[in-house]
């Protein structure tokens, strides 16, 4: 179930590819059902906060009409950054899997952790390395068109 669940984060990722943003793709489950998708846009919008998980969220509180996410569960292609891993401790997500992570701007274990360094009122669980190598082929994969693409202008 985890492989099949990430692989649709990898297909939202592939739609922020094709619009040229970083792609990260992100999808909540609940009751081992996908309640919502999403894909960074943050380019496209012009907006900081338009990061994948934080989207996934705000549909994923619209259909359930709460902004508890006790019993939900994220997949996320690439290890979330210190905005959106406070907004799921804040959402209270139970579980968040991860595909791989940033060694830049990671706030679930590579440049720190939210999740566990800190005490919060509510505490995530973590697994990261689901599909980990499709995940960083994607990225690689992005930033090598960004580089070629600078090349031509």
């Amino acid at each position: 179930m985890q492989e099949q669940f990430m692989k649709e984060a990898l297909k939202e990722a592939q739609k922020a590819y094709n619009k040229l943003e970083i792609p990260v793709g992100a999808v909540i489950v609940k009751d081992g059902k996908i309640i919502s998708k999403a894909h960074n846009i943050k380019e496209e919008k012009q907006d900081t906060t338009k990061h994948a998980e934080i989207i996934a969220i705000q549909k994923a509180s619209k259909k359930l009409e709460t902004w508890r996410l006790n019993d939900c569960e994220m997949y996320v292609t690439l290890e979330p950054c210190s905005m959106c891993a406070g907004a799921i401790i804040q959402s209270r997500i139970k579980k968040v899997y991860i595909g791989t992570m940033d060694e830049k701007t990671g706030a679930c274990g590579s440049v720190l952790n939210l999740f566990k360094d800190f005490k919060f009122n509510h505490t995530v669980e973590l697994e990261t390395g689901i599909l980990q190598e499709d995940c960083e082929k994607l990225l690689k994969d992005f930033f090598k068109t960004l580089r070629e693409l600078k090349k031509k202008k």
